[in-house]
């Protein structure tokens, strides 16, 4: 993948060192990993130009801070959004941290560097009845009753336990029938342990029961009609079919359903430190935006119902 990257013989070699670092150390996924990829060969095709040549770890050492900034504005004229460059920022430093750790080369004033602001918006959660009417659904709209029971598993475990879609089309068959909690691998390959609902194991039970084809242990606990791995973009597919089946907002997606399960927990009375485990959340900080889901939920209540509010 190094090979075309638009920089010196030694930084395309370091470039391949860091990207297999990413994919069996770190346990990167391959769109993570192309993600860092792209940053970095944007990067080196900017430092081309900007230094007239391609550029060399010993160039990549000599930058200022006004380069790095440079590097930014240009992106930015190109009509990156903030959330783009931000992620471009954590990729260089990401790239630079593995050149000091592995003594290759060292760059202090990288980290003088702000990194753009995100304006961070609100997720925006189902209602507990929408969430519902959305699982329900998938038996009317699959041809084979094992496919709907596939889709109905899929839905439940992404609402039911608050996974990633990575994540649960990253089980495996080997891992069913899931007990009374289940051990997850996430971001960074960090670990944790879901509980799963009794709905929950009963949806991928009676999934596996219907399935008419003989999954390997090693193997993916979902797969498609041709019995390949099901992909993302066929649950997202799968969700856009079914929102607009029930009539709901385009922001309800796969997503949504792990944003539902956060939000409807702290609606609960769920504890933000236990959801922050739950989500497999590095950083509270990540999990405290649905305290202003909450928030405006009950805020949206009291507009409505609140007799003062009527005057």
């Amino acid at each position: 993948m190094a090979r075309g990257l638009a920089a010196a013989d030694d930084t395309r070699a370091v470039a391949r060192r860091f990207l297999a670092y990413l994919a069996s150390e770190r346990r990167a996924s391959p769109r993570t990993i192309e993600n860092y990829f792209r940053d970095l060969t944007r990067f080196c095709e900017f430092l081309c130009d900007h230094l007239e040549g391609p550029p060399g770890v010993k160039n990549l050492e000599a930058l200022d801070t006004r380069d790095f900034r440079a590097f930014l504005a240009r992106r930015q004229r190109e009509g990156l959004t903030s959330r783009s460059l931000a992620r471009a920022v954590s990729s260089i430093r990401a790239f630079y941290k593995f050149m000091e750790r592995t003594g290759i080369a060292e760059n202090p004033r990288l980290k003088t560097l702000r990194t753009p602001r995100i304006p961070h918006g609100v997720p925006r959660p189902l209602s507990v009845r929408d969430a519902r009417a959305l699982i329900a659904e998938t038996g009317d709209t699959a041809k084979e009753p094992w496919v709907a029971a596939r889709n109905a598993a899929l839905l439940t475990l992404l609402y039911g336990c608050g996974l990633r879609i990575s994540e649960a089309l990253g089980l495996l068959r080997g891992q069913a029938p899931l007990g009374e909690a289940i051990m997850i691998m996430g971001k960074g390959g960090k670990e944790r342990i879901v509980p799963v609902l009794p709905v929950a194991r009963a949806a991928i039970d009676t999934y596996l029961r219907l399935c008419p084809f003989a999954l390997d242990r090693d193997g993916p606990l979902f797969v498609g009609t041709r019995g390949g791995p099901m992909g993302a973009r066929q649950a997202q597919l799968l969700v856009q079919h079914l929102r607009e089946r029930l009539g709901l907002a385009p922001s309800v997606t796969p997503h949504a359903l792990r944003h539902s399960f956060a939000t409807h927990l702290l609606a609960g009375g769920g504890d933000l430190r236990a959801i922050q485990e739950l989500l497999g959340h590095a950083s509270l900080s990540s999990t405290q935006i649905y305290t202003e889901v909450d928030s405006k939920r009950l805020i949206d209540i009291y507009d409505q119902a609140h007799p003062r509010s009527q005057s």
